[in-house]
């Protein structure tokens, strides 16, 4: 499930499901009720990884936005591209008065447990398992968890 409280309020939750069709067929009435759309991904656990990798791209694309942030000078946050799932997951960039006037932008620190950490964990130990090439993308992330002073 991905869109947070309001999101599961309004029966919006993005809803990522694995399983055999006919248990999702059986399901979707009740995934129905907090999500629309509700998605069969594939086989069981599908739904998971494509949820982990959904976390792992956002986090990374939080570096991506920093970067170019600090780059073009902002001192403005930039709302629309930083909101996390929730509140214990919300990262915004910052810069400007907020941040003592310089002009440099980054994630400000979660304090307790990061969702973000534990999913580019789980994404770098899948990957691993796997002997799976990550790319550049968990460079980024990790870039944004270094950021938020968070390790993997």
């Amino acid at each position: 499930m991905s869109g947070g409280g309001p999101a599961a309020a309004e029966g919006r939750l993005l809803v990522l499901v694995g399983g055999e069709s006919g248990t999702v067929r059986f399901c979707r009435k009740v995934f129905e009720t907090y999500g629309d759309p509700v998605v069969h991904m594939g086989p069981l656990g599908s739904g998971q990884l494509t949820k982990l990798l959904n976390n792992v791209l956002f986090t990374a694309n939080l570096a991506t936005a920093a970067g170019t942030s600090r780059s073009a000078g902002s001192s403005t946050s930039i709302p629309p591209l930083c909101r996390g799932d929730g509140p214990r997951q919300r990262i915004e960039l910052r810069a400007g008065p907020d941040r003592g006037g310089r002009r440099d932008a980054r994630p400000h620190r979660v304090p307790g447990r990061s969702a973000a950490a534990q999913d580019v964990r789980l994404v770098a130990d899948l990957a691993g398992a796997a002997k799976a090439s990550t790319g550049i993308v968990l460079d980024a992330a990790d870039t944004t968890l270094a950021l938020i002073e968070h390790e993997r």
